[in-house]
């Protein structure tokens, strides 16, 4: 079984940084991809980044493009999102994901919905 602990959140002002950590525990731990998205309140959980896990290729979308920088940290079995510019609009609950090891779809996944594993979440609120 594979439980991912996020950390990192708080509360920032805008134009600030925060580095969220996504930890993953488990006996084998080698997934196809992992990933972060976000759910502010009355919304729908959205995707904000993936990376692959086995060559750190990612993709993200483009509201946080050139603000948000995914990595992974493969020995370690961390994930990280450096999330720089935070603006009010970024404040939402962040949940990091894992995809299975086999996997089949697009190369980087962004639908929720092909991520196996989750996280709790960890809160991001930035205050104008």
């Amino acid at each position: 079984q594979v439980q991912l602990v996020e950390t990192g959140g708080g509360l920032v002002q805008a134009g600030g940084s925060l580095r969220l950590s996504c930890a993953a525990s488990g006996r084998t731990f080698n997934p196809y991809a992992m990933g972060w998205f976000r759910q502010a309140p009355g919304k729908e959980r959205e995707f904000v980044t993936t990376i692959r896990w086995s060559d750190g290729s990612a993709a993200v979308t483009d509201s946080v493009k050139n603000r948000f920088t995914i990595s992974r940290d493969y020995a370690k079995n961390t994930m990280y999102l450096q999330m720089n510019t935070l603006k009010p609009e970024d404040t939402a609950v962040y949940y990091c994901a894992a995809v299975q090891p086999f996997y089949s779809g697009p190369v980087h996944p962004t639908d929720p919905g092909k991520y196996h594993y989750w996280g709790q979440g960890t809160q991001v609120t930035v205050s104008s």
